[in-house]
């Protein structure tokens, strides 16, 4: 009569595990990297949402009517500036509902996003300076809305 083999040899163990330590010399270099896209996305996305904000906060200011000074939005009072939020802390800030994740910070209109845990978190940034004429919305190309991603 033949033994029957219970568990794994020597051999079949050792083959599997060089078979493991090769995909994970391939893999962990890969992952490895994505912390880094991933802050590069949620400053894109952050910018995308300011972007929104805006959008939002000015299409409330032309419904209005009047040319009203601030808009309410999901509860708070947003003041604007040229009928988009301007760069005080009631102004874009509260707009956006979640900045976990991000250090904030207003100087001279200007409101500044820095990504938490970046390489550089001076380069790692979404900016948005409040319009400064009428009907000149915030945009990306010029002082508007901008993000630095190469501290990301």
């Amino acid at each position: 009569m033949r033994k029957l083999q219970r568990g794994f040899t020597l051999i079949e163990l050792v083959v599997v595990i060089v078979i493991l330590g090769i995909l994970a010399a391939f893999a962990i270099p890969r992952f490895a990297s994505l912390d880094t896209s991933a802050r590069v996305s949620a400053t894109s996305a952050l910018v995308g949402t300011m972007r929104s904000a805006a959008a939002l906060a000015h299409s409330q200011y032309l419904a209005a009517g009047t040319s009203p000074a601030s808009v309410v939005m999901e509860g708070a009072t947003v003041t604007l500036a040229y009928g988009y939020p301007d760069g005080s802390s009631t102004g874009i800030p509260l707009t956006i509902q979640d900045t976990s994740g991000w250090t904030t910070t207003i100087a001279g209109g200007t409101v500044t996003y820095y990504k938490t845990g970046a390489a550089a978190s001076a380069t790692c940034i979404a900016t948005y300076t409040a319009a400064s004429a009428a009907n000149t919305p915030p945009t990306i190309e010029t002082a508007g809305i901008t993000a630095d991603t190469a501290g990301c």
